[in-house]
C-alpha cells in the first residue's frame, strides 16, 4: 500500500471517529436530559424502578465515556502519528483489527494480556 492509500485511510478513519464522537457526545447529553420519574411522590414499586433506571443511566453513561475516551485518545494518535501503533510494544496494530475496531491502541497480543492483568483474582 503507498503513502497516498495510507493517508486516505487515516483520513477516514479520522471521520468517522469524529462522527462516532459526536454521536456519543449527542447520547450522553440526552442521557443526563432523561427524566425518570415525575418528582410526585412514589410508592414502594416507583422508587424501586426509579433507582433501577437510574443505575441504568449511569451504567450506560459509563460505556459512553469509556468510548469516547477511547476515540480522543485515538483521534490524538492519528494527530501525533502514532495511529496503529501499540502503547505497549510499539509494533503496528493490524489492519483487520483497525478496521473493526478503529479506536484499538493495542495489538491483539498486548490486548490480551492487558485484559488478563485487569481481571480480579478469584
Amino acid at each position: 500500500m503507498d503513502n497516498d492509500a495510507i493517508e486516505y485511510n487515516v483520513e477516514k478513519v479520522r471521520q468517522e471517529l469524529e462522527q462516532r464522537k459526536l454521536e456519543l457526545e449527542r447520547e450522553m447529553a440526552n442521557l443526563y436530559q432523561e427524566k425518570f420519574s415525575d418528582d410526585q411522590v412514589q410508592d414502594s414499586a416507583d422508587q424501586a424502578l426509579s433507582s433501577t433506571m437510574e443505575s441504568l443511566r449511569v451504567s450506560m453513561h459509563d460505556a459512553k465515556n469509556m468510548e469516547y475516551k477511547r476515540i480522543v485518545q485515538a483521534l490524538r494518535m492519528i494527530d501525533e502519528g502514532t495511529y496503529g501503533v501499540c502503547v505497549d510494544c510499539s509494533k503496528g496494530i493490524s489492519e483487520k483489527r483497525l478496521i473493526h475496531y478503529p479506536n484499538a491502541t493495542r495489538c491483539l497480543l498486548c490486548q490480551e494480556k492487558y485484559e488478563e492483568q485487569a481481571r480480579p483474582l478469584e
